[in-house]
């Protein structure tokens, strides 16, 4: 990327890389499969053809540099899930603001037992670790402000996008699924000692799978045109980074959250819903409450979604 327009020679290369020319010809090939356009062969050299929509630390550093999160960037061709390698570091002691992202999961986990459809290089999955001075009870915040996030750097790119948030974790663009929001945490009674805030936003993907296709959609999909996903990536990274200091930093930030979640969803208030928990129940949402939990007024009186799926009717 140094020197995208010119040709290296295989033998420049190994001798930079420290390794010979035919290990230079399959590393190549590598990137060559992961979608890296690069010109050339052996005989005449390498060249970039054009430089990757990858999301490597390399590319982004730079570009959320004074932020909490430009130091510790984990980059992944594969991987099972950004959460779960995402939780098993933080078990392990990595510091607050680390951040792991693929450009393909074979195990992307949803909310509940759900899946996360995740192509490779299509997507951006992405799962950052936060180490809040903050009581467990404060979880769903996290959730809410990361919803806050997406919406923030989606309009920051294109201002004609309009996201609209569904409560808890959903953002949703002319009543499709584009982004999806998994928070998990590890916590004692008392205090949290983790939390990884997972976002997986569809971006490029210019088709689903059948089943996919009546609920799901991507900005590519939504306006006709391509995005880069690293543009996207820091614009997302920048906006949870001001989320959260403003949620440590300023009083008020907790109820600014609540008001402008509810601001910027079409859903929480005044909608028909059906939410599937263990007895399940239909309704009309009334709002948050100061927890961030959804009101639903149903004709026994008025209840709070603790857990369960929001359908809306």
């Amino acid at each position: 990327m140094d020197h995208a327009t010119v040709v290296a020679s295989g033998t420049k290369i190994a001798q930079e890389i420290g390794t010979s020319r035919s290990e230079v010809w399959r590393l190549v090939q590598q990137l060559r499969k992961l979608g890296v356009e690069i010109a050339g062969h052996p005989a005449t050299g390498y060249r970039l053809k054009s430089v990757p929509d990858l999301l490597l630390p390399d590319m982004l550093a730079p570009l959320i540099k004074g932020t909490l999160f430009g130091k510790n960037i984990q980059h992944y061709y594969k991987i099972g899930s950004t959460n779960s390698a995402a939780m098993e570091a933080a078990s392990a002691g990595a510091p607050e603001g680390s951040v792991f992202l693929a450009e393909q999961q074979t195990a992307g986990r949803g909310r509940g037992a759900n899946q996360w459809h995740s192509p490779q290089s299509a997507g951006i999955y992405c799962s950052v670790v936060l180490r809040p001075a903050l009581p467990p009870s404060e979880a769903l915040i996290f959730s809410l402000a990361a919803g806050l996030a997406v919406h923030a750097a989606i309009q920051e790119i294109d201002s004609r996008v309009k996201p609209d948030l569904k409560w808890p974790n959903d953002v949703l663009i002319e009543g499709k699924k584009f982004c999806g929001i998994l928070t998990e945490m590890n916590a004692e009674a008392t205090r949290v000692r983790h939390v990884v805030v997972g976002t997986g936003i569809n971006v490029n993907q210019a088709s689903f799978p059948a089943e996919l296709q009546p609920v799901a959609t991507s900005l590519r999909l939504a306006t006709g045109t391509e995005w880069s996903r690293v543009e996207v990536c820091a614009a997302l990274l920048k906006s949870l980074d001001s989320e959260y200091r403003n949620l440590l930093e300023k009083p008020g930030a907790r109820e600014s959250i609540l008001r402008r979640f509810q601001e910027s969803s079409s859903s929480v208030r005044g909608r028909q819903v059906r939410v599937e928990d263990d007895r399940g129940f239909e309704g009309v949402t009334e709002g948050l409450d100061t927890r961030g939990f959804l009101q639903v007024r149903t004709p026994q009186g008025l209840r709070t979604v603790l857990s369960g799926t929001v359908k809306l009717v």
